[in-house]
């Protein structure tokens, strides 16, 4: 039983068709990443499979009682507004400190509950907002380009973050990027998105598609080149594949 199903899903805003016929199903603990240049729908598309876009046509399933965490792409949070991390974990639901300290730990900001968020660096944000969307025990997680802004060591440490999430928790996971070079490691399965779904499979297969290709240019040798480093090198992602993330 998937998680999370579309069945030949449209969605229109106004006259313009956004996304066309998109069927697809995320299954229990498996990592999802869609991918396709701005403007392709891969924010509507998860708003969609969340509820928060109705569909035009086609259908949305989702597992009875689902729990899901959601890590929108744009928060409207004033960071430089007084209020400690320890506090911003418990809007708009008051947790407890036990569940608020391991959540914390979870995504590696133990000790710093009494921080104020305008304090915390760009990954710390990250990590915060993960952290939140940890505390209803979800069974998948749906993150929004949750490493814009960062740079490359910490858009790779946030993805061995969320694997190390999958393997402890179980959680399924779906996350839209348009990041090529991490991405590809991090995932059992990549959507390639351009307002209908152009190809989607294991990323090794991804990589090689026309369709892939089509989409964003010859560049992606970088991050069919990084996916094999890291698959061979045990997720080691230090080594510098900028120039690959834009392309």
């Amino acid at each position: 039983m998937s998680l999370i199903a579309a069945d030949t899903l449209c969605v229109r805003f106004g006259a313009t068709e956004v996304l066309h016929d998109i069927t697809l199903a995320i299954q229990p603990g498996e990592i999802v990443t869609i991918l396709g240049p701005n403007g392709s729908g891969k924010s509507t598309l998860l708003r969609a499979l969340l509820g928060i876009v109705p569909p035009w046509q086609g259908r949305v399933i989702r597992a009875e009682g689902l729990r899901i965490g959601y890590v929108p792409q744009k928060l409207a949070v004033d960071r430089a507004m007084p209020m400690t991390a320890r506090r911003f974990l418990s809007l708009p639901r008051r947790v407890d400190d036990a569940a608020a300290d391991a959540a914390l730990a979870r995504v590696g900001l133990e000790g710093l509950g009494g921080r104020q968020m305008a304090a915390l660096s760009g990954g710390q944000f990250q990590r915060l907002l993960l952290a939140r969307a940890l505390l209803t025990d979800p069974q998948i997680l749906v993150l929004d380009e949750p490493t814009q802004g960062l740079d490359q060591p910490g858009e790779a440490a946030f993805y061995r973050l969320i694997e190390e999430v999958r393997r402890d928790t179980g959680a399924a996971v779906l996350m839209v990027s348009h990041d090529l070079h991490v991405v590809m490691a991090a995932s059992d399965r990549v959507i390639c998105l351009n307002h209908h779904i152009c190809c989607e499979g294991a990323p090794r297969v991804v990589s090689n598609a026309p369709e892939y290709r089509a989409l964003f240019g010859l560049g992606t040798q970088g991050a069919l080149a990084l996916y094999q480093h890291a698959h061979d090198h045990s997720h080691d992602h230090s080594h510098d594949h900028h120039g690959h993330d834009h392309v």
